[in-house]
């Protein structure tokens, strides 16, 4: 599959955001590099069949959304790991349902059930 829009998070601690998306949203590493010193510079991420990147920087900026199919346990899952719930699950007028939070660095994340 050729892609053209990835989705981008900067970290000022890229490897703990790496064990944070793996373990709270369930994230896969497909490929990290790391600088001379063995620090994370950039990572590509799959979630399921998509790619999303996250690379060292000043963290915030606009947020992602990801679909995913059970997202009440999704959201389980997030919260125990440590994500800030901002937006608890909500029953969208156009049928998704979603939820929001915010990573240890203050991405924000939203996941839910639309598939456009």
């Amino acid at each position: 599959m050729k892609r053209t829009v990835y989705a981008l998070a900067r970290y000022e601690h890229p490897q703990a955001a790496l064990d944070f998306l793996t373990g709270a949203f369930g994230f896969r590493v497909h490929e990290s590099s790391k600088d001379g010193s063995g620090v994370v510079e950039h990572a590509e991420l799959f979630v399921e069949d998509d790619l999303i990147m996250i690379g060292r920087g000043r963290p915030g900026g606009p947020g992602v959304y990801i679909a995913v199919d059970d997202v009440d346990a999704h959201h389980d899952r997030a919260r125990a790991a440590g994500a800030v719930i901002t937006m608890e699950l909500t029953d969208q007028p156009y049928g998704s349902r979603e939820y929001a939070c915010k990573d240890p660095e203050g991405n924000s994340w939203f996941f839910g059930t639309y598939r456009p």
